[in-house]
């Protein structure tokens, strides 16, 4: 990955010729080459990708909702009531172990690093002995795991291990029946009501400031994008009256008194916008689900015959078939990609990125199904690329220590092996026994100091769960996701304004493990 190896500057220059330096936070890191001027189409994902949801607000609001719905809807005990949500202990990239309670942090090649059952720390023993010990590899998948891949997902996975915990102190007390998996499964069911039945929502709407950051820079990015002569979509499986109320917060339409204006200015910034698309699915072709248009100021839907607009049986008047050729956006509800490819006029899928925040709603399907070029939204990075750099001198110095690790450990197998394998006098064979003592005691020092040291450098990233985009040395599972499927990743969708709309996006050298330990200085 781009970053992988650290990074050589605060900040990076946006374009070979000079011009403004842009904060390593803000950078937009690149894993395959992409030439915008090749890109006719920029598409957007809504829900934290466009609106960047405050999570000790949002989340906090996501998880009283589900508290509630397991209490008065699922029987939980009341004293849920009572508990708390930290937004900040869970990460994305965790997988859930449903069956046995238990929250891992894994690494690339599914060697679990880290592990909880419920907020208790498992030790090497339990952790190599439950997730190191089977002659065929765990796939970590559905249904016995679920993954926590989208910030939504965090008060979720709170609430599970705080019901693990519950559970092991409480046996008597959770509903008959109830093991780890159940309780997952009604803590999802739970998540489901608070969607279904609008709860968050209304509290969004009534509210945008209190939920959702404001950027300044989006509309500027719009403008950019619709100046260069590209063609601007949303795709969201929010429905049309939320969306519009979020747009307009994030487009700030505002009355002459200062409060929110709710119109429909915000459609100005794109050719079509698609509303409750039911991703994934939505990336499918064959996926047949009926697309209809909607008339933004009442909210109806229409038929359309595939994207076309059709004249309503009874009505004589072709008003609402011309308004809808017409307007320079056209709002619809449903349909599939193939449809979005018409309206769009997309004769090849490499034409078009689209950026989202979701590894498999977003970026996955679009990537693997489409051909999509594709941009991963990650808050997460913008304070993780500014600790690397900060962290830069601990990092080397880790580095050292692990070599020195390393070079003692070599000494022991070296003089273990010449013990065993060559003849020597006793002198000899006494004082190589005396060093290897003295070598071992050096390896245990080095160890202890080295792990000492690793762990204090992954604290700084977070307490629990160390690094976002590592684990140990290895690239973490999250960060292989995101070097596989996403061609651009950044920390905010605005940072596309940085930049030039024609620029193009190139990766950084890759090499492979023997090429990075002989690179020339």
């Amino acid at each position: 990955m781009a970053n992988s190896n650290g990074v050589e500057g605060l900040h990076v220059w946006s374009s070979p010729e000079g011009g403004c330096k842009i904060d390593i936070g803000k950078q937009i890191f690149c894993n395959r080459s992409l030439n915008m001027k090749n890109i006719l189409a920029v598409g957007f994902d809504m829900d934290y990708t466009l609106a960047q949801y405050k999570p000790e607000t949002f989340e906090s609001l996501a998880y009283e909702g589900t508290i509630r719905k397991l209490v008065y809807d699922l029987c939980y005990p009341p004293e849920l009531l009572e508990w708390t949500f930290d937004p900040k202990y869970m990460v994305r990239g965790l997988v859930l172990d449903k069956k046995r309670g238990n929250i891992l942090k894994m690494d690339r090649h599914k060697y679990v690093k880290v592990a909880y059952h419920g907020f208790r720390e498992l030790s090497k023993e339990d952790k190599v002995g439950t997730y190191g010990n089977t002659l065929i590899r765990d796939s970590f998948d559905e249904p016995d795991y679920a993954l926590i891949d989208t910030l939504f997902s965090l008060a979720e996975a709170y609430l599970f291990a705080q019901l693990v915990d519950y559970k092991d102190n409480n046996p008597g007390k959770v509903p008959e029946g109830a093991d780890y998996s159940h309780m997952y499964k009604d803590v999802r069911a739970a998540v489901d009501l608070c969607h279904r039945d609008g709860t968050l929502k209304q509290m969004v709407a009534k509210d945008p400031k209190r939920y959702i950051n404001e950027d300044t820079s989006i509309v500027p990015m719009f403008k950019m994008l619709r100046a260069s002569g590209r063609s601007t979509f949303l795709v969201t499986n929010s429905l049309w009256d939320y969306t519009n109320i979020v747009m307009n917060f994030l487009c700030a339409s505002h009355a002459l008194d200062g409060s929110l204006s709710c119109n429909f200015d915000w459609l100005q910034y794109f050719d079509v916008v698609v509303t409750g698309s039911a991703k994934p699915g939505f990336f499918h072709e064959e996926n047949r689900a009926n697309i209809f248009e909607v008339e933004p100021e009442s909210g109806m839907l229409l038929n359309t015959d595939n994207g076309t607009p059709m004249p309503q049986v009874g009505s004589t008047s072709p008003e609402v078939l011309l308004k809808g050729l017409n307007k320079s956006c056209r709002v619809f509800q449903g349909g599939n990609v193939a449809h979005l490819h018409k309206l769009l006029s997309i004769e090849s899928s490499s034409q078009v990125l689209y950026v989202g925040d979701h590894i498999y709603g977003d970026i996955l399907r679009s990537k693997k199904v489409l051909g999509w070029r594709t941009m991963l939204v990650v808050p997460e990075l913008e304070r993780e690329v500014k600790l690397l750099w900060e962290l830069r001198d601990m990092r080397k110095q880790l580095r050292l220590l692990r070599d020195e690790r390393d070079l003692v450990e070599d000494q022991i197998h070296h003089l273990k092996w010449s013990l065993k394998f060559e003849s020597f006098c006793d002198d000899e064979k006494q004082k190589m026994i005396s060093a290897l003592g003295e070598l071992e005691s050096q390896r245990d020092q080095a160890r202890l100091a080295h792990q000492q040291a690793q762990r204090e450098c992954h604290q700084k990233f977070h307490k629990i769960w160390g690094q976002l985009m590592k684990t140990g040395y290895q690239n973490s599972r999250f960060a292989h996701q995101v070097e596989r499927f996403a061609c651009l990743y950044t920390s905010q969708v605005s940072n596309l304004s940085l930049y030039s709309p024609d620029k193009y996006y190139r990766p950084s050298e890759d090499f492979m493990p023997h090429e990075f330990h002989i690179l020339p200085l």
